[in-house]
């Protein structure tokens, strides 16, 4: 096994808002509160102890809601001992989050969890005296259903067809053995692979609905690790949100603070998302739909439920828990919830995290320290050494796919194909020619411009033709590093964006993940390329 990195932006697939972060730019840091090192990490611990938010009675709440959840659940003694510890005062949680996806979804469902149990693990480490606990949230009251509803294996879409409405955690599992039956027959019949299905059997069709289908899976591959599993979709810790709800009901101080954070970070970046006026969906069975406020009323998008100020507080304070937070309420009910140091996740979610800064403090809540998640390329022993022979560097196996063809065609070819020379040279006969136009007659300056943007473009066009000749001369050699790059590279994409974990459980059974474990370090910044 060997491990190499590269750095996130060589890759060329993260946004210029993340290698910024890496960066740490100076004009980044107005929206986030520290960077991921090690050290800062004490001032983070510092900040949430003095808050009010960590209150001992809020984590009692937390302990008892976790127990009933787990009440069904095989854990293990070390995620047990975290759920209990989970009430003093000097534990903190390490928090990722994810979409119920089928299966697990893409691979980086896996890295976004090693992630975090590895930092719990690394800053148990520096602070001895504190407690750090990995926790999943669950994303169980989404209603993306058709985001989740599939996994790719081999390149084949795996997909589960069921008519969805309200919050997809509720899902019955109904349907789910049919896909028991496609994989059965795609996974083969190793030891590995009897292992894959009969996961696959326990958690979907043993459990009754995709929460706890869910649970199982994501408890199954990491209790070992200590990870805690949390459904923030309850009554109990819903009421532990309650001032936050009626503020956004009253006030709308998310859409005020995000929408003026929005105006200056949208002149340097993209906006991963916009605030509503009300950032809050109305949840109940088959149900999840806008709240909105028209008319000093406020209602329900597409019911005819509706309700005055007082008749809504009314209802918030008996039922908490139809009241659903969207992308932009969700990480303040987690920080709420939750004794909570950093959140990890990908690049698209820290994007609307740095939206968030403002808002956490007009409503005086610490921000968390954001982590971007561990990002990897598998490869096998047989593939790293097909790199090697010809001669393919890391660098070059992350190009586009028409600049990885010329940059190797060029290298490989017996002749060059490579006109830079040509051109410059072309460009130093015409500095003479606009010297003599000004000297004589500088109407004719646009004539030579005119003939030297054709014959540059002359020398271009012979240029490509050339490529395209050598392309088909050695095409044998092309075919073969295109296809190791489409092994690796999944519809052009990134591995993890793509590729799910049972491609590689097939190949390396129960080490799949302590593999992941041993090599994946969160702190450092880089993107892993792991030889198993």
């Amino acid at each position: 096994m060997s491990l190499d990195t590269i750095s996130f932006k060589k890759t060329g697939f993260f946004s210029s808002l993340i290698c910024d972060y890496l960066a740490e730019k100076p004009e980044l840091q107005a929206y986030y509160n520290r960077f991921p090192n090690i050290d800062n990490f004490k001032s983070q611990i510092e900040e949430k102890h003095r808050s009010q938010i960590v209150l001992d009675s809020n984590r009692k709440i937390l302990t008892s809601v976790l127990n009933k959840q787990y009440k069904n659940v095989e854990a293990s003694d070390v995620t047990l001992e975290n759920i209990k510890i989970l009430k003093e005062s000097k534990t903190f949680t390490i928090t990722t989050g994810h979409q119920l996806n089928l299966f697990t979804g893409p691979l980086y469902f896996l890295y976004k969890i090693v992630s975090t149990i590895n930092l719990s693990n690394e800053l148990k480490q520096k602070y001895p005296d504190y407690n750090f606990v990995p926790v999943y949230w669950m994303a169980t009251e989404d209603h993306d259903f058709d985001e989740i509803n599939y996994f790719n294996f081999k390149g084949k879409k795996i997909q589960w067809n069921k008519a969805s409405q309200g919050a997809v955690g509720e899902l019955s599992t109904d349907g789910l053995n049919d896909i028991l039956q496609v994989i059965n027959g795609e996974f083969g019949l190793s030891r590995n692979a009897e292992t894959l299905k009969q996961l696959f059997e326990n958690a979907y069709v043993q459990h009754n609905n995709l929460t706890d289908a869910t649970r199982y899976l994501a408890n199954e591959l990491f209790k070992a690790y200590g990870l805690v599993i949390i459904d923030g979709n309850d009554k109990e810790l819903k009421r532990l949100f309650v001032p936050f709800i009626e503020n956004e009901l009253v006030h709308q101080t998310s859409f005020n603070e995000i929408s003026k954070t929005n105006s200056n970070l949208s002149q340097s970046y993209n906006i991963q998302v916009n605030p509503r006026e009300i950032n809050l969906f109305y949840l109940n069975e088959n149900l999840r739909e806008r709240i909105v406020f028209e008319d000093e009323v406020y209602k329900v998008l597409n019911t005819d439920i509706s309700w005055s100020l007082s008749e809504i507080q009314k209802v918030l304070l008996e039922h908490p828990e139809r009241f659903s937070p969207n992308v932009v309420m969700r990480p303040l009910y987690q920080e709420v919830v939750l004794p909570n140091l950093c959140y990890i996740g990908g690049g698209g979610e820290l994007a609307y995290w740095f939206q968030l800064k403002s808002f956490f403090e007009a409503v005086k809540v610490p921000f968390p320290i954001l982590l971007l998640r561990n990002s990897a390329l598998i490869q096998t022993k047989s593939q790293s050494k097909k790199l090697q022979n010809l001669n393919i560097s890391k660098e070059d196996i992350f190009l586009k796919r028409d600049a990885f063809i010329n940059k190797k065609v060029r290298e490989i070819s017996n002749i060059d194909i490579d006109f830079s020379e040509q051109k410059n040279h072309l460009k130093k006969q015409f500095e003479g020619l606009y010297s003599l136009a000004e000297q004589t007659d500088k109407s004719f300056l646009g004539a030579v411009k005119a003939q030297e943007v054709k014959q540059l473009k002359g020398l271009e066009t012979l240029e490509k033709r050339l490529l395209k000749a050598q392309k088909k001369v050695l095409s044998d050699q092309v075919s073969r590093m295109t296809e190791l790059q489409n092994q690796l590279f999944p519809n052009s994409s990134l591995q993890e964006r793509n590729t799910n974990f049972s491609e590689f459980y097939l190949e390396y059974g129960q080490s799949l993940i302590p593999k992941l474990i041993e090599n994946l370090k969160p702190l450092n910044g880089e993107f892993s390329i792991l030889t198993l």
